[in-house]
């Protein structure tokens, strides 16, 4: 097994991180493995915002409903970017509704993602630690706000990235028999009896944000996660439609 794979399967989320800084050179080399990711026809419909103002971090923090947010020693905000092209064709000419399409910000979506993917994978492999924030979504009004997103702009998914001052557990994935399949969707006659062994190895697992208490079931948590979603969170569809882009095919 090569370095790489090694560092995929050995992810975990890092929560703590030390005080110790990112050495730019480092620094340096996570953009360029995200900016070197695939993108759509090349169009590269995305962008990162940099959060260096410590104020911005603690409220973004606060907004989340995680306080370790604010400690990240980087924390960057991958947004879906058709703005710049908008621009660019304008510039040309050409009509901006030429660029505000479904279609199109489905693209910077997949774009945002597979960059912030990489430059997870090179942080990993130079050993930072990283965590995800989906908390943006808690108010992304706000984070709209706060962060100054223009029209044909929309922030997907935030990433910590610092020196783990943590060692969590490996958590456990779901067997590939359940959620890989040949030529077409498989659907089982009962999920809580295909997922009763998973369930139970979830039960083993510790979760660091509650220190020595063991994580509930998997299934359980498939309906105890699916009912804390926030109010803010039902009106994404909305909050997109303000930034500008259309959503009728």
């Amino acid at each position: 097994m090569n370095e790489t794979i090694k560092t995929q399967l050995n992810h975990r989320t890092i929560r703590k991180f030390t005080n110790e800084e990112i050495k730019d050179e480092d620094f340096k080399l996570m953009l360029e493995a995200a900016n070197h990711a695939p993108t759509s026809v090349g169009l590269q419909r995305y962008s990162i915002v940099r959060i260096k103002d410590q104020k911005i971090k603690d409220r973004l923090a606060i907004i989340g409903g995680q306080d370790y947010m604010k400690d990240a020693r980087e924390l960057l905000i991958f947004i879906v970017d058709l703005y710049r092209n908008a621009r660019i064709g304008t510039e040309k000419g050409e009509d901006i509704s030429l660029f505000n399409s479904i279609d199109l910000f489905f693209q910077g979506v997949s774009d945002s993602f597979i960059a912030c993917q990489n430059l997870v994978i090179a942080a990993e492999s130079l050993g930072y630690g990283t965590n995800y924030f989906g908390n943006i979504y808690n108010d992304i009004d706000e984070v709209i706000r706060i962060i100054k997103l223009p029209k044909l702009t929309f922030p997907l998914i935030g990433l910590g990235i610092g020196v783990p001052n943590q060692n969590p557990q490996l958590k456990p994935r779901m067997p590939l028999d359940k959620k890989v399949f040949t030529n077409e969707y498989k659907i089982f006659d009962s999920y809580l009896d295909e997922l009763k062994d998973y369930d139970e190895v979830m039960r083993t697992y510790y979760d660091l944000r509650e220190a020595n208490k063991r994580v509930d079931y998997f299934t359980s948590q498939v309906v105890t996660q699916s009912k804390k979603m926030s109010h803010n969170r039902k009106k994404l569809i909305k909050s997109i439609q303000k930034q500008g882009f259309d959503l009728h095919l």
